[in-house]
């Protein structure tokens, strides 16, 4: 019996720890940088992006960070701004063994985000995420990437993401698309393109997460096993 106590003691400390050490944890993080000259924050697609993504993760929990950047007119701000995200990309995988990540940004933001999965670009140079944390990256997100004006995409220039990547350049946007139309450059929260773009990436997480089992397999095992400990117990002082 004093066995069985100590047995159910042992489990029902390491439920406690199991939950504690993850309270402040998401199943799915996201980290967005927004576009030129936006103010700081997620920006006008990355807040649409995110509560989208939250509607189709259902059972999941989603947490965001917005990248912390300057996000200057220039466009030379985006080498800071992959370091910054690079560096809470880290920080959380460590902090958050289970934690996945969903990464993008919309126009220069786009660029931190190539930069910071390993791509060169002309516009800036800044600490990159280690590969050895690229399973846990489920979905790569980019609007109006200033990558397209060279000839190449994510898709075409990441071997490591090329499977996780949705990108969207608006016909006549002059910032991924060498087109005449400023205004299309706006449109992607309006025409539909975050939309998909959540639920694109919502299918890539799901996709991945759903073959995750072993997480949950151990905490329902534990929980069981403290059920059952109690019940015996029960049991056996009546």
């Amino acid at each position: 019996m004093n066995f069985s106590v100590s047995y159910c003691g042992f489990l029902s400390l390491l439920l406690a720890q199991h939950i504690n050490a993850n309270s402040e944890c998401s199943d799915v993080h996201v980290v967005f940088a927004r576009g030129s000259t936006e103010l700081p924050g997620l920006g006008i697609c990355g807040e649409p992006f995110v509560s989208s993504l939250t509607s189709n993760l259902n059972g999941f929990s989603v947490s965001s960070y917005a990248v912390d950047y300057e996000a200057s007119a220039t466009q030379l701000s985006a080498g800071p701004g992959a370091t910054d995200m690079t560096n809470h990309v880290v920080v959380v995988a460590n902090q958050c063994p289970s934690t996945v990540f969903v990464m993008g940004g919309y126009s220069q933001g786009a660029s931190v985000t190539d930069i910071a999965i390993g791509i060169d670009t002309v516009l800036g140079q800044g600490e990159t995420i280690p590969e050895a944390l690229a399973p846990r990256i489920k979905a790569v997100v980019t609007f109006g990437n200033p990558l397209f004006l060279f000839g190449e995409t994510i898709e075409s220039s990441s071997q490591l993401y090329r499977s996780k990547v949705v990108e969207f350049c608006e016909d006549g946007d002059p910032v991924c698309g060498n087109g005449i139309n400023p205004l299309a450059h706006i449109m992607y929260p309006s025409d539909g393109s975050v939309t998909s773009a959540a639920e694109k990436a919502a299918a890539l997480v799901n996709k991945l997460l759903n073959c995750a089992g072993p997480k949950l397999g151990l905490l329902t095992e534990v929980i069981v096993n403290v059920m059952l400990c109690e019940f015996s117990n029960g049991a056996m002082l009546t």
